[in-house]
């Protein structure tokens, strides 16, 4: 069971970093020219209020993902870490999704949530196929 502890590390990475107010972009429109670039919590409801679904959704995918890995560390449960694998897939291609607004919505710390969560599941994917510990 210490060792399926191990597992929790990068969720609560991703958990941390989807805290941090950068994540989600907004723009704005400013009167002057550019637009105002606004940075907020995947947690916060602005972005949703603007259309931008994307970031809320995979924080609440990575809560889920987080709670069936525990219960995996804990039972030890295969069927608990092949549906975090699933929810890990979803919220992969979700977290992608303000890249359909442009690379402007995009930020340094959205693609850093990305990249924790492919290599949650691959770290995933190689200990289902190999059999729980």
């Amino acid at each position: 069971m210490k060792k399926r502890l191990l597992y929790l590390l990068l969720p609560i990475v991703t958990l941390g970093l989807e805290i941090l107010p950068y994540g989600a972009v907004c723009n704005f429109a400013n009167p002057e020219g550019e637009p105002w670039r606004k940075t907020f919590s995947y947690f916060d409801l602005t972005p949703f209020g603007y259309a931008n679904f994307a970031p809320l959704l995979t924080a609440i995918l990575t809560c889920a993902i987080l709670l069936l890995l525990f219960l995996f560390c804990i039972k030890g449960s295969r069927r608990m870490a092949i549906m975090a694998k699933n929810l890990l897939y979803a919220a992969i291609i979700i977290s992608l999704g303000p890249l359909a607004f442009g690379i402007t919505y995009f930020s340094l710390i959205g693609a850093l949530i990305t990249i924790s969560l492919v290599a949650e599941l691959l770290l995933l994917r190689s200990i289902i196929k190999r059999g729980t510990e």
